[in-house]
């Protein structure tokens, strides 16, 4: 086991615990800036004081919602809606925070540079949402475990497992082969039979006889 190991792990959860809390504040940071913007759209628009926070929390709302919706359902055939909302939400509220910098920047601001940085806080929410998302998630869901060494050796599943055919150990004393012999070539026994009398396997009878030196001394003794 290595030593450093434990180290490294606690130094990247406090890694993580720090991205955490900085992706936090910023997206926090964007969220208030893009949500002061969008009431003061609201207001400027005909909705009422008292309900005009309501708008920007519903535009800003479905970015960081859809967002985690998108990761959560990573890979997912399902997950085309939330990628739907997220790009929706994301134009809309681009698209008012650009609009209300061009209607409330100071005349002597160009247009182009007013919407450019009014679109800057919805953006960095819809990215640092995101962000915060994957560090929460536990580190296991996108790892996978090492294999062990007995996993590595172990048969594949769904495959039966090839077993070594181990060959019965055959009499070594020329009597007993001899002996088959005789009761194959004078008593006209089969194989069968002279395993049955032996005690051994039919196979291993055949195999006998299937050697050269075995057949021409049984021919010898026939002839």
């Amino acid at each position: 086991m290595n030593p450093q190991a434990p180290a490294r792990t606690r130094g990247g959860r406090v890694a993580v615990a720090t991205a955490v809390a900085g992706t936090v504040l910023i997206a926090a940071g964007a969220f208030w800036l893009s949500f002061t913007a969008l009431a003061d759209l609201a207001r400027r628009s005909g909705i009422d004081a008292g309900q005009a926070w309501a708008w920007p929390l519903i535009v800003d709302g479905i970015i960081v919602v859809s967002t985690v919706a998108v990761v959560a359902l990573a890979r997912q055939r399902s997950a085309l809606y939330p990628w739907a909302l997220l790009a929706a939400g994301a134009l809309v509220s681009v698209t008012a925070n650009a609009i209300h910098a061009v209607v409330a920047a100071d005349a002597d601001v160009p247009g182009v540079l007013a919407a450019s940085v009014a679109a800057v806080p919805p953006l960095v929410l819809l990215a640092i949402t995101h962000l915060t998302v994957i560090l929460t998630r536990p580190a296991s869901e996108g790892a996978t475990p090492p294999l062990a060494d007995e996993d590595k050796t172990a048969p594949e599943r769904g495959r039966p497992e090839l077993q070594a055919v181990i060959p019965e150990p055959e009499p070594e004393q020329a009597p007993v082969r001899e002996l088959a012999a005789r009761l194959r070539a004078e008593e006209g026994w089969s194989n069968k039979a002279i395993a049955r009398h032996l005690g051994v396997h039919p196979s291993t009878v055949g195999r006998w006889f299937a050697r050269p030196e075995l057949t021409t001394r049984d021919e010898q003794e026939t002839l």
